[in-house]
């Protein structure tokens, strides 16, 4: 009968060459090539695989460090190139297919041979597999969002060029200009309803140094609009937007479904021309060029505010869910007053859209403080944990024609504007102003009175001029409508 070599206990095998001679050790080799692609190969019978290993981690971490975002410019331009951020989340996925070969592949290699207890070889395998499992689960979802974030810029930012966008360059985005002005409307196009009617019309004139932001509400049923000189539409209307039948045909906001019907590719190839008839409708109307515009369906908008977790507003007086005033139509329900009242996406709908018993400026003003409170959803931290949710909702509900070329300066604009107070302004039935027969020349003249005055904390206050500013109407005032 032969003996074992000295220093070996009967009944357990020596182990192999470059095998560890425990379950622990090899472990630590796979952990250590888990942080170092190929150390522990190098260790193995196999130590030219781990040196060509760990000469491509090598080589890959400095190309990652040289190619990755360096400053916020360089990670918004990547945000928003869906090109660019589906190969980036194609390489992020073979990196991980590729380290994930490389720690199981230590230890398989690593691992002593089948003397060791069975419970130590499962248990080392489940250590690895839970390791592999921790990296894999956040760059899993790294890469769905960068997936889903490529599919809404193609989806809402390509494709999107209008007759009135104005042709600038990114490094250049404003063109040399102070402001940008960009037209933000609410439209409905629910069932019922023949095309898409904007009820909701303001126009964000942004300092593009500062991010200083004033805002004009306009009302619905403005009359007589102008449009600008030089412009076909002008030519047609040269006393504003007028014309026989029904008057509601003729207010702001059936420009934009009526023009299209009436003069079909009047302000040439367009990939919304109704968008193209409103932006050059408010223009005529403020004096302000209109850049870009921003159209959110109401029809989706529950389903938005239910992604974003909900908003957060300040119900002063009772707002009726449902009830059409005229008719007699009782509502069904009150969103009853309080201060930071919590809203999921159907009471926030009714909260903007509710008008028994409110005329249109209330409802104005309650939509100024919806944008506002979706404004504060959109924080960093609510926008990871909801990312999907969120890009899904806004691909269906939001088109617009600021081009993808351009969102990198939009974000940081929006960015500077988050730190300002937006001052908000109201164009509102008065004696100095009538919606039914509005005096345009007031009204350019109240904008650039806006645009001049220093933006600020100010005090709710109505004003004798026919305006009304509402920069403070989000507050918390019981009782008090506006």
């Amino acid at each position: 009968m032969s003996m074992p070599p000295y220093g070996i206990k009967p009944g357990r095998r020596k182990a192999g060459p470059h095998r560890c001679g425990s379950v622990l050790h090899a472990v630590g080799w796979t952990l250590l090539s888990a942080v170092v692609p190929g150390s522990g190969l190098l260790h193995s019978r196999r130590p030219r695989l781990g040196a060509a290993v760990l000469v491509v981690a090598v080589v890959g971490a400095v190309w990652a460090v040289l190619v990755a975002p360096h400053d916020l410019t360089d990670a918004l331009d990547l945000a928003f190139d869906p090109s660019r951020l589906t190969r980036a989340a194609a390489v992020t996925v073979v990196c991980v297919v590729l380290w994930v070969a490389c720690v199981v592949g230590t230890f398989v290699v690593l691992r002593p041979r089948p003397t060791e207890p069975r419970w130590q070889l499962v248990g080392g395998s489940a250590f690895v597999g839970a390791l592999c499992l921790v990296v894999i689960a956040p760059v899993g979802f790294l890469v769905r969002d960068a997936i889903a974030q490529a599919h809404v810029v193609n989806a809402v930012f390509t494709g999107n060029r209008t007759a009135t966008r104005p042709s600038v360059k990114p490094e250049d985005p404003w063109h040399g200009r102070s402001r940008v002005n960009v037209l933000l409307l609410g439209g409905d196009s629910g069932p019922g309803r023949e095309g898409t009617r904007t009820d909701t019309m303001m126009l964000a004139s942004l300092d593009t140094r500062t991010g200083r932001t004033v805002t004009f509400g306009l009302p619905r049923n403005l009359a007589d609009v102008p449009f600008p000189a030089g412009s076909p539409l002008h030519t047609l209307y040269p006393d504003g937007f007028t014309g026989p039948g029904d008057p509601s045909s003729w207010m702001l906001n059936a420009v934009y479904r009526e023009v299209p019907i009436l003069h079909p590719h009047v302000l040439g190839k367009s990939a919304d021309e109704g968008a193209d008839a409103i932006k050059e409708a408010v223009s005529g109307a403020t004096g302000l060029p209109v850049d870009y515009y921003v159209l959110i369906d109401f029809t989706g908008f529950r389903q938005l505010v239910d992604a974003m977790g909900g908003i957060t507003v300040n119900v002063n007086v009772p707002v009726a869910i449902n009830g059409q005033t005229d008719a007699g139509i009782p509502p069904t329900g009150y969103i009853q007053p309080g201060a930071d009242q919590h809203l999921d996406g159907f009471h926030a709908l009714w909260y903007a859209r509710g008008r028994y018993g409110a005329d249109d400026y209330q409802r104005m003003a309650r939509q100024r403080c919806v944008v506002n409170a979706m404004i504060d959803q959109a924080n960093p931290i609510n926008m990871l944990r909801r990312y999907q949710a969120i890009s899904s909702a806004g691909s269906k509900v939001v088109s617009t024609d600021i081009p993808k070329e351009l969102l990198p300066a939009f974000v940081q604009l929006a960015l500077k504007a988050k730190d300002h107070r937006a001052k908000s302004v109201l164009f509102r039935l008065s004696d100095q102003f009538n919606p039914n027969d509005p005096d345009f020349a007031y009204m350019h003249q109240v904008v650039q009175k806006a645009l001049a005055a220093p933006t600020g904390h100010r005090r709710h206050h109505p004003v004798s001029n026919g305006t009304q500013d509402d920069t403070d109407a989000c507050a918390y005032h019981p009782g008090q409508s506006y």
